[in-house]
């Protein structure tokens, strides 16, 4: 079967990225949530919310926070296409979302994103209020689709 987009509740989302995400646990909040499916089994799902970085949360831009598939071919570039549509027609001007450098980005660049920076990463620890790391805290890249 050929994969469509469907809509999909924060909870279905969520319990998806539980299940199948490599190196991240669900988000706590969303603006939005998107996923693919291949006949009535939900292939992938997108979350999609405010920038988790301060200085980008414009009120004009939202961050794909998590995008995750089962392996289903093209399920990925169709989530960050669908996402971009949305945000877009909700009125904001920019979508962004991170990749770990090892991470080739093709589903990316076929929904028409672009690199747009390269981070720094770290920890979010600091005394005053301690974490443990429980994801990957190396240097990310930015995409951007505007």
């Amino acid at each position: 079967m050929a994969l469509r987009v469907v809509p999909v509740s924060f909870a279905e989302a969520n319990a998806f990225v539980s299940q199948h995400h490599r190196h991240h646990k669900p988000v706590v909040g969303t603006k939005f949530c998107v996923a693919v499916a291949d006949g009535d089994d939900v292939a992938g799902v997108a979350l999609v919310g405010r920038p988790v970085a301060r200085a980008l949360d414009d009120g004009w831009t939202l961050e794909v926070n998590r995008c995750c598939t089962n392996g289903a071919r093209n399920a990925c570039s169709m989530l960050y296409s669908a996402a971009w549509r949305a945000a877009r027609a909700l009125g904001y001007r920019k979508l962004i979302t991170y990749t770990l450098p090892e991470e080739g980005g093709a589903s990316l660049r076929a929904a028409g994103w672009r690199v747009v920076a390269q981070t720094d990463g770290g920890s979010w620890d600091c005394p005053s209020r301690p974490r443990v790391d429980q994801h990957p805290t190396q240097g990310k890249l930015r995409w951007e689709a505007a």
